[in-house]
């Protein structure tokens, strides 16, 4: 499973962000492996213009199964790490439905 990390040009992609980032989808995404080619994640800020505000870092992540369409999924929150995190959860919830569905029949 191949990991992309993209930032916007508001958020610092410096090399610690993204390997703990790709750290925290790897391990979350684990029992998945083997039906994912690629996980793509986006770190936004999308008020940076305000300079703050609640629940304006926003990730989303695009889970890539072989042979079906990418699925997407997004959340917003204070900062990137409980935005990481929830899109992750959210993620999860929907492959194992997608995967589920898949194998009953």
């Amino acid at each position: 499973m191949q990991i992309q990390i993209n930032t916007d040009g508001n958020i610092e992609g410096h090399e610690q962000l993204a390997q703990q980032v790709e750290a925290v989808v790897r391990d979350g995404l684990q029992r998945f492996t083997a039906k994912l080619t690629r996980v793509e994640v986006h770190l936004s800020d999308e008020n940076s213009d305000k300079k703050s505000g609640a629940d304006d870092k926003r990730c989303l992540l695009e889970a890539r199964l072989a042979g079906l369409q990418p699925i997407a999924v997004s959340h917003e929150a204070a900062t990137i790490e409980q935005a990481v995190d929830a899109a992750l959860e959210k993620l999860t919830h929907l492959l194992e439905g997608t995967l589920g569905r898949l194998s009953n029949h």
